[in-house]
């Protein structure tokens, strides 16, 4: 059974044999939640590529010391897979958050889309994004990952054009594209991006508006899935086709 993580700001500098200290909601979670005593082992990362296993050397009221046992440092998993999200109706939104954290995103983009039942305005900004992101930290450690994904600030049309445009391998999920998923020549690094519509479908000037700026329009079958587990069938199928999800780091067949 793989060891329970906790997340802490910064880890440079350790190295076997030093101390973390862990405070606040992560020690409490560890000391009063999940009962860890002396002598129990764990991993800390700050969600940027380190792990430290560790043993618990201390515990007390919102305060956990860990010495430290291991110390490595993983490369970011490449190709760097980014979903733009249109925002879900209800608690959709951190339904597909955590199954793309789940599944290896590396960032999740926020998208006010023109048929989005969501309306994200003024103060549901800052409460929909303190969600979403609590939601990826909590589904990252839940899957034991080295690099955390990030949730970006919410995207308007023009910035998801300017994203498209950037990137290495652009697109766009739409029922009605002729080319599928698995005939896509994917690149082994830089980003990949896909674009996932809202519950009304996409506009059509955003459509036009994404292929004019580089995104090729595929579909996944036959079947229409909701917004929200969209993503996450579109990427399980992208990262089934990298080395990624290969045995032992070579690519599936």
């Amino acid at each position: 059974m793989s060891l329970p993580v906790h997340l802490v700001p910064d880890l440079a500098g350790v190295a076997p044999g030093r101390t973390v200290l862990v405070e606040g909601d992560e020690a409490h979670h560890a000391v009063a939640v999940r009962r860890m005593r002396v002598g129990e082992q764990l991993q800390l990362t700050e969600g940027r590529g380190t792990v430290v296993t560790g043993e618990v050397a201390e515990t007390g009221k919102r305060r956990l010391l860990v010495r430290a046992l291991e110390v490595r440092t993983e490369p970011e998993p490449q190709p760097r897979l980014v979903v733009v999200q249109a925002l879900p109706k209800g608690d959709r939104g951190e339904l597909a958050v955590e199954v793309l954290t789940e599944v290896g995103v590396a960032e999740v983009v926020p998208w006010a889309a023109a048929r989005s039942v969501a309306v994200w305005r003024g103060e549901r900004v800052a409460k929909g994004l303190a969600r979403w992101r609590a939601t990826a930290r909590e589904a990252a450690k839940q899957a034991r990952r080295p690099w955390h994904p990030q949730v970006a600030d919410l995207a308007t049309t023009e910035d998801v054009l300017a994203r498209v445009a950037a990137a290495t391998l652009a697109l766009v999920l739409h029922e009605d594209a002729t080319v599928g998923l698995a005939g896509l020549a994917l690149p082994a690094e830089g980003e990949v991006l896909l674009v996932v519509g809202p519950e009304g479908g996409l506009a059509e000037a955003e459509l036009a508006a994404l292929r004019d700026a580089g995104a090729q329009v595929v579909r996944l079958g036959a079947e229409v899935l909701r917004t929200s587990t969209a993503g996450l069938a579109a990427a399980a199928a992208l990262l089934a086709r990298t080395p990624r999800w290969g045995a032992a780091g070579e690519p599936l067949p």
